[in-house]
């Protein structure tokens, strides 16, 4: 059940990840790989977010925090595509950019990844969301 649980969010993760990367805003601008850069954030905080309120909530349903995790999230993500973006920025001479695209990339997910935590200790919190009873110590 969780290879069927992660093919799935898979598919997902894939299908999400190849619409935003060829939006036609991603083909605009300075040669910069704006939809590989969104789909590395965003996937940042939802897997920040996702865990934290999973731990607490969802942690019967193993094969839902499988296929959103290392499914949805693993193919929806771009780390290897992010490496290659940043090759063909220093390949076409452009280091600086691509430096720059390393540093928002990496600062960033970090950042939002710690957000993503927060925010979803936030929602568990007592008057949030989804209160839990008792904080785990």
């Amino acid at each position: 059940m969780s290879y069927i649980s992660v093919a799935i969010g898979g598919f997902l993760g894939a299908v999400a990840r190849y619409y935003l990367t060829t939006l036609p805003w991603e083909k605009a601008g300075n040669g910069f790989p704006w939809g590989t850069l969104l789909v590395n954030l965003t996937g940042c905080l939802f897997l920040g977010f996702f865990l934290a309120v999973a731990i607490k909530l969802l942690i019967s349903h193993a094969y839902l925090v499988t296929g959103l995790s290392s499914g949805f999230t693993g193919a929806y993500t771009t780390f290897s595509t992010f490496n290659l973006d940043t090759l063909h920025l220093i390949q076409a001479g452009r280091t600086s950019m691509a430096l720059l695209y390393v540093l928002i990339s990496a600062g960033g997910g970090l950042l939002l990844i710690w957000a993503g935590d927060r925010a979803g200790s936030v929602v568990l919190s007592p008057g949030g969301v989804f209160p839990l009873a008792q904080e785990e110590k």
